[in-house]
């Protein structure tokens, strides 16, 4: 007929077809409002707090590091003093891998991407001045956290905070290490139980501190889809409370201290339904699966970073506006905690002015714009309502899958999810350079001939990396010797025997043993890490079948 339209059709990146309208009845074939519930009522889909930001706003942070301890405190307090209201720690790759500044392999990486941590002593420069009460700290660091929790706690003891009230979280995610980051230090099985280490500790000893932060982020930068990076973190979050449950620790008793960390970039509904769906399945999955008890027990409670795979190298002043729409998704997503990424970290460590206006967008959308005037503003829509029930009905498909198929920790340990998330990212990044992927900018509305705005770089510090190893030299020459051999050996033999490594961490640390001592004492028990090499994309559904029949 002449005047039928044809209309393109639409796919989200979930793989979820999207319609051009959306009525009562879509809501009702997804599945309908029994799981939407009321804020801050299982099972949680609209919020786990029942005013959410009218309450209190979603905490502020800007992921801040670099260089030594004395210029990172200096950036914390200039970001706490335009209004920041958390930290998000970065730190260099040398302390990230568990290695000393002065260690050869960390030739030309010290203090490079974050801060250089050493000793004890650089996290007492770092967080000088800062009150621990006021101000919750993040510390993204995963294969060497257990150090750096134990040497936070042990500063924080030092200068008279109550550890009992103490508030912060570190990511200390490693299976997300071995899907996407890379920065992994000891084998699989070995590191799960250092995470739990660090879990049951803190259950015991600081019971208001994270000291895990599931990592869908990272899974997410890799390759994986929206949909994908929620069910994989939350297998991820069942692999470490099986390890502390297993230990005897009652769920009720540490469930409300794991926290998560997802992406923001891409379809702003997409995004939003993912957060609501993901809090309603992470209800369930605790309630149903461990038999919580405690409601705080089953909250999603969540930083939502806005999303570094989004940034773009072209025409960097977009990515403010990217920046902008990333935490207006945070905000209309019910996230605890934002941070926003700024507008130069697709070249370098964020400026001052880069900082500051990502700080701001955040601000505005409090301030000025009305994010934080009612709960689940979106709540009720039949776009948002049935793309929710759709998305956490995929993400339970694939958590089933993923168990199907062996489990989360086996799978990794195969290199199974990594080869896939490998895979998708690939075709992704074929996409974008073929144009069939829109990106402003890059594929869209380029702007060849015209000059690009300049961009503050930040450049090595070779001076800075010196003066570092010289202090951590100095520390070494002050320290009680023999202490930290004392400690030292304790942390092995305490690795050895299989027992909860945090108690001998923290003597260590107190003692001034350094990330790299305390770290080659544990390879020494139990090796380092070897990725497995895959050339193939596995599929899970096949995976799953051919281990149902040889079950069979």
């Amino acid at each position: 007929m002449k005047n039928e339209v044809t209309i393109r059709p639409v796919v989200n990146e979930s793989g979820l077809p999207i319609q051009p309208l959306y009525t009562a009845d879509d809501v009702d074939a997804s599945g309908g409002l029994a799981m939407l519930g009321r804020p801050g009522e299982y099972p949680f889909t609209r919020g786990i707090h029942p005013l959410m930001y009218r309450k209190q706003p979603f905490t502020m942070r800007q992921y801040t590091g670099f260089g030594n301890a004395a210029d990172t405190n200096r950036r914390f307090k200039y970001l706490i003093a335009n209004g920041q209201t958390g930290l998000n720690v970065a730190f260099d790759l040398a302390t990230q891998c568990g290695l000393d500044s002065d260690d050869a392999r960390a030739a030309g990486e010290v203090g490079r991407v974050g801060m250089a941590v050493d000793t004890l002593r650089d996290f007492e420069i770092a967080f000088d001045g800062i009150d621990l009460d006021r101000i919750t700290v993040s510390l993204t660091v995963n294969g060497s956290a257990a150090i750096l929790i134990a040497m936070y706690l042990a500063m924080a003891a030092k200068r008279g905070f109550d550890l009992k009230t103490l508030r912060g979280t570190a990511q200390n995610d490693i299976l997300k290490e071995f899907v996407g980051r890379g920065t992994w230090i000891y084998p699989v099985r070995p590191s799960i139980a250092l995470v739990g280490d660090t879990i049951e500790y803190c259950a015991e000893h600081a019971p208001k501190y994270s000291p895990v932060s599931v990592c869908g982020y990272h899974i997410r930068e890799s390759g994986a889809t929206p949909t994908q990076e929620m069910a994989w973190a939350f297998c991820i979050a069942r692999a470490y409370a099986d390890e502390v449950v297993r230990r005897g620790v009652p769920i009720d008793d540490f469930a409300d201290r794991l926290s998560y960390n997802f992406n923001i970039y891409g379809n702003l509904f997409e995004q939003v339904a993912k957060f609501r769906a993901g809090r309603g399945l992470w209800a369930k999955i605790v309630r149903e699966q461990y038999d919580a008890k405690k409601p705080s027990s089953m909250w999603l409670r969540m930083i939502a970073g806005g999303g570094g795979s989004g940034l773009t190298a072209e025409q960097p002043e977009l990515n403010i506006v990217r920046g902008a729409y990333y935490a207006l998704v945070g905000a209309l997503s019910g996230a605890q905690t934002m941070a926003l990424c700024c507008y130069d970290e697709a070249y370098t460590i964020p400026s001052e002015y880069a900082q500051r206006i990502s700080l701001r967008t955040m601000q505005l959308l409090v301030e000025e714009i009305g994010l934080a005037d009612t709960v689940d503003p979106l709540g009720g829509s039949y776009y948002v309502e049935t793309l929710t029930n759709r998305m956490r009905d995929e993400m339970q498909r694939i958590v089933a899958e993923t168990d199907a198929a062996g489990g989360i920790v086996e799978l990794i340990e195969q290199g199974v999810i990594q080869a896939r998330v490998s895979a998708q990212a690939y075709r992704l990044r074929r996409a974008i350079e073929s144009g069939e992927f829109p990106k402003v900018g890059v594929n869209r509305y380029r702007t060849e001939g015209e000059s690009e705005r300049d961009v503050e770089m930040h450049p090595y510090d070779e001076a800075a990396a010196a003066a570092q190893v010289a202090a951590l030299q100095r520390v070494r020459a002050e320290r009680d010797a023999a202490a930290v051999a004392r400690a030292l050996a304790r942390i092995e033999a305490d690795a050895r025997g299989a027992r909860n490594l945090m108690p001998a961490i923290v003597d260590a640390v107190q003692a001034y043993a350094s990330v790299g001592e305390i770290t080659e004492r544990l390879v020494g028990v139990f090796g380092r890490y070897v990725e497995p090499v895959r050339f193939d994309e596995p599929d899970l559904a096949e995976l799953a079948r051919a281990r149902a029949e040889v079950v069979a």
